[in-house]
């Protein structure tokens, strides 16, 4: 598998989205927390990492991987920060 370059996208959204701070409402929060990938990128994901296991990725391949990796990193701060949002809005 070639290398992956570094990409400093991930620390970029993570100062955009600061998953430290509240501050999204609680709809904001809750629509966040509802995000995820459609069941469709959900299998190509997986198949691409069984690929990758395998050592059997394309160019190509690696990069769309990749991609998703950094998406899921997205969501991920996102998520963490509207959990957080919340939690600090109190009982409901």
């Amino acid at each position: 598998m070639p290398p992956v370059l570094e990409s400093h996208e991930a620390e970029i959204l993570r100062r955009v989205v600061d998953p430290q701070r509240a501050g999204w409402s609680v709809e904001t929060a809750r629509a966040i927390l509802s995000l995820g990938l459609p069941p469709g990128d959900e299998d190509r994901v997986n198949a691409l990492a069984e690929k990758a296991c395998d050592g059997e990725l394309s160019p190509e391949e690696t990069r769309e991987l990749e991609d998703y990796r950094r998406v899921g990193r997205l969501l991920e701060l996102m998520k963490s920060r509207a959990r957080l949002s919340m939690k600090s809005a109190g009982p409901a």
